[in-house]
């Protein structure tokens, strides 16, 4: 993907995903962003029908039964993303990189979201909190995020991944109850399970996983230097060897039933986004999949 000033590369999404998406999903956004943005309405007990994202946790365990949230829609959604910007994000191929990715969902989303009205805000990681830009609306406001992404320093090694910290520092900036992305490739030191899941009992949390098909699945290319992207330790393998690609496939998808596991236990929609993917597509994916979810509630994570 070619580097463009933030005004053009905006251009283009609106000419090359954004009115395709106007198109396929005929203003049918709130598959996207629908349960964001809501006031209290009651808080009364659950039944099977109930979305468990709603669960009220300290009323539960002060009733010694579950009660569930409800909520009314509010016309203004608050929105916020929470970036990582780790080395791991700068892998791919010349073409597509999976920081590609991220700077043209936040852009399309950040688009969608202001120019019907709404506010959007982001938290950007790399290996620490690097800034955080109070959410706002209108244009200037999307324009404001993909200049900042785009101008985002890019390190070569770092401290492992802590999403953690990326994590504690959404539920510690956002107060009022927000839509939030959780935008990363989830390579990360453990433990943020628990502190997503915080997340989620006080925001509509939605995840977006980067990946690259080559972190899957390494390709019989001969004697190669691989190298760490978060520490930038290389290793010298001969991938001609079967059984080192065989156990590097077995060790990606012990990885990713890992991850997958921890976003069921956490009741979080997930879009997979890969460096291959056609975004309008993988957006529509992911809008069939939340509408499923609203009209099946029941079934579960």
């Amino acid at each position: 993907m070619s580097l463009a000033t933030p005004d053009r590369l905006l251009q283009r999404l609106d000419w090359t995903v954004i009115r395709r998406l106007d198109g396929l999903l005929q203003g049918e956004y709130r598959s996207l962003f629908t349960g964001a943005g809501l006031d209290l309405a009651e808080i009364r007990e659950y039944t099977a029908d109930d979305d468990i994202r709603y669960m009220d946790w300290n009323v539960t365990a002060r009733m010694g039964s579950p009660y569930v949230r409800k909520y009314h829609e509010d016309r203004e959604i608050n929105a916020w993303f929470l970036l990582d910007l780790s080395p791991s994000v700068d892998f791919g191929t010349v073409n597509a990189l999976k920081r590609d990715y991220l700077i043209e969902f936040v852009g399309v989303m950040a688009r969608l979201l202001t120019r019907h009205g709404n506010r959007v805000g982001a938290v950007f990681y790399s290996s620490h909190i690097d800034k955080v830009i109070p959410a706002a609306g209108g244009k200037m406001q999307v324009l404001r995020l993909i200049n900042d992404l785009q101008k985002e320093p890019k390190l070569r090694r770092a401290p492992f991944t802590s999403l953690t910290t990326l994590i504690d520092a959404g539920n510690h900036v956002i107060r009022r109850r927000s839509l939030v992305f959780l935008v990363s490739d989830f390579i990360s030191e453990p433990g943020w399970q628990l502190p997503l899941r915080y997340l989620t009992q006080k925001h509509e949390v939605l995840t977006v996983r980067l990946w690259d098909p080559r972190e899957v699945e390494i390709p019989d290319i001969g004697m190669v230097v691989i190298e760490d992207a978060e520490t930038g330790e290389q290793l010298f393998v001969d991938t001609h060897d079967k059984k080192f690609r065989e156990r590097f496939t077995k060790a990606a998808h012990k990885r990713e039933e890992q991850i997958n596991q921890a976003f069921k236990q956490a009741g979080v929609d997930v879009l997979a986004l890969s460096t291959e993917d056609d975004l309008v597509k993988a957006i529509l994916r992911f809008a069939n999949l939340r509408k499923e979810r609203k009209a099946h509630p029941a079934q579960g994570f």
